[in-house]
């Protein structure tokens, strides 16, 4: 096991570097020019050049780079073109409400997403899997951001219940939770009915039923832990997307997390803060999957690793 972790961990050096190249060239891609934006709209000429001498952006591409990559390797991410703070400062202070809304959201949505795909799977053709389908289906479908403003005009507008924006309290984090969960309790409802159905036709869950066992134990103790290996998979990948793909729900509510850090790096053409983040976002990616490959090891204990 140690071996295997050792050399997955070693295989994100090159991942890490290509993700590098590819970021550095994507954000020098974008139009507008950082300078202009640091400068303000009143700027003259001179006082834009000056501007971009000092960010570093009068060098021509290859020493950018070379630049960036020296300070990576150091574990410096650079400085802000907007803020003129560390990029690793301004992405530790970003990363705990990012974090936390995203355990919220995940927490909710596997129990409910789980529990729909289970109950469907179990009562198959029956109005329980009708009924936890058509929820699903409809979590799809509904775009992140129009269920986030139907959920403050109700909720908030309306009623008065909650707040509509920042992360001060916990009632903070109830609207953008459902918002940002409601897609991945669909696919885990979705994911886990197709599962458990391919596990429940297997013999050894009939073997298990003619012994006279309860549906109850039958389901838990010999169905549950064989039908969540692929679960997991999608479990670790939708927590890596919500981790690194709450923009448009954070947008929505004006969370300070990194989706609206990345927004604000966007819009000011703040390279330094694009390629951080993005960076972060990949490894974050690596390092969920490695954790859903070891957890393969203790739900089933046949798996080996080399």
């Amino acid at each position: 096991m140690a071996a295997y972790i050792l050399k997955r961990l070693l295989g994100l050096l090159p991942t890490l570097l290509i993700v590098a190249v590819l970021v550095f060239l994507f954000v020098h891609l974008l139009p507008g020019d950082p300078a202009r934006l640091a400068a303000g709209p009143d700027a003259g000429p001179q006082t834009i050049e000056l501007v971009r001498r000092d960010l570093g952006l009068d060098k021509p591409l290859p020493q950018q780079f070379l630049n960036f990559f020296g300070r990576l390797l150091q574990g410096d991410l650079g400085t802000s073109l907007r803020t003129h703070r560390k990029v690793s400062t301004e992405i530790g202070e970003r990363f705990m409400p990012t974090l936390l809304l995203t355990l919220a959201s995940m927490a909710w949505s596997v129990l409910f997403g789980m529990g729909i795909g289970i109950a469907s799977a179990v009562w198959r053709n029956k109005w329980p899997d009708r009924v936890g389908m058509a929820i699903a289906v409809s979590g799809i479908s509904f775009p992140a951001f129009a269920l986030g403003m139907l959920l403050m005009q109700v909720f908030s507008v309306q009623l008065g219940w909650l707040p509509t924006v920042g992360a001060d309290s916990w009632r903070h984090y109830i609207l953008p939770s459902l918002t940002l969960g409601a897609a991945v309790a669909a696919v885990m409802a979705r994911f886990t009915r197709a599962s458990f159905i391919e596990v429940i036709q297997e013999d050894y869950v009939r073997t298990a039923r003619a012994k006279g066992l309860k549906e109850r134990t039958v389901i838990a103790k010999h169905a549950l832990r064989n039908a969540l290996i692929p679960v997991v998979t999608m479990m670790g990948l939708q927590f890596g997307f919500l981790l690194g793909g709450s923009i448009v729900v954070e947008t929505v509510f004006n969370w300070p997390g990194l989706g609206r850090l990345l927004v604000d790096a966007v819009d000011m053409r703040d390279y330094t803060v694009i390629q951080g983040l993005v960076l972060l976002f990949s490894l974050e990616f690596i390092l969920i999957n490695l954790v859903v490959d070891v957890l393969y090891g203790f739900i089933n204990p046949t798996i080996r690793y080399r």
